[in-house]
């Protein structure tokens, strides 16, 4: 399954063989991701996938995010980036001081905001 994971992250064999240390900051995030995969989870939760990432970094978790929830995998994302939320996510959840303030599909949160 190890095999399996770093290919669906994008980590190459040879990245795979070297030091943690030596990877960047993109390649960490994705090797966290393939980590938490192994154990086979129903929910990934990511809290700023794609924070202190340069473009094409933020591009790629992007694109891995959606491949993750693509397999069946409920990805919980927390962001305050709505370029993120709305690039990645079908539905949000926006909390207010603990309590929910808001649950549904991002088109009806922007209906909602119109008639404000």
């Amino acid at each position: 399954r190890v095999d399996e994971m770093l290919e669906l992250v994008s980590l190459s064999p040879e990245e795979a063989k070297r030091r943690v240390r030596n990877y960047s900051l993109g390649m960490r995030q994705r090797l966290g991701i393939a980590h938490a995969l192994l154990g086979d989870p129903s929910v990934l939760v990511l809290d700023e996938p794609a924070n202190g990432l340069d473009p094409a970094g933020i591009r790629d978790m992007r694109a891995l995010v959606r491949r993750v929830a693509g397999l069946g995998l409920t990805v919980l994302l927390s962001s305050h980036d709505m370029d993120e939320v709305e690039e990645i996510c079908d539905h949000v959840t926006i909390m207010d001081r603990g309590t929910v303030a808001y649950h549904g599909t991002l088109d009806d949160l922007r209906a909602m905001a119109l008639q404000m």
